[in-house]
């Protein structure tokens, strides 16, 4: 009697000491559920920004965006554009590539990053950065990453092929002339 008498506090013990563990686990794992829930929206919002612009709404920057954004480009760019000044950039883009269009083709989100490579197509037929219309079609590879908070992009540092727009734009790349 006195076996059994200390075995069922043993075996209270054990359950409760793996129910609380299983308690602990479930904790964790709706965490990690949650984390990965607004990873997808994340992702969901870099697509459909770049949907968006492709239709012309250039608004969707600031529904996108909080107010206090800032835009990095390229990416160790030491005074950033806010969100009213990249907004202008955009006028400016569509202006000289009225078919601009971005492809959007892989996006990763981790924790409070996205990050995303696209290409950007158009035909440069409007005036654009003070050069007149040349006509020609530009392919340019850009990488981006946002750092969310609350739903929004706070900030995007961006790299992209921009000597390559250039030379598609009829430029040359030179060396200096020796002294």
């Amino acid at each position: 009697m006195t076996k059994l008498l200390t075995i069922i506090p043993l075996v209270f013990l054990l359950c409760f000491t793996f129910g609380c563990q299983d308690k602990e686990a479930m904790a964790e794992l709706e965490k990690f559920k949650a984390q990965a829930e607004v990873e997808e929206q994340n992702k969901t919002l870099f697509k459909t920004y770049f949907e968006e612009l492709n239709k012309g709404n250039i608004e969707i920057l600031s529904e996108t965006c909080a107010p206090e954004f800032v835009f990095y480009s390229p990416s160790e760019e030491p005074e950033p554009d806010s969100l009213k000044e990249l907004i202008e950039v955009m006028k400016m883009h569509f202006k000289g590539f009225p078919d601009l269009n971005f492809a959007v083709q892989e996006v990763v989100a981790k924790g409070d990053k996205v990050i995303g490579r696209f290409t950007v197509t158009g035909t440069h037929s409007g005036d654009w950065n003070e050069l007149p219309a040349t006509g020609n079609k530009i392919k340019v590879t850009v990488i981006e990453i946002w750092r969310m908070k609350d739903g929004k992009c706070v900030e995007s540092r961006e790299e992209g092929d921009y000597v390559g727009l250039w030379q598609q734009l009829g430029f040359e790349l030179k060396p200096k002339e020796g002294e």
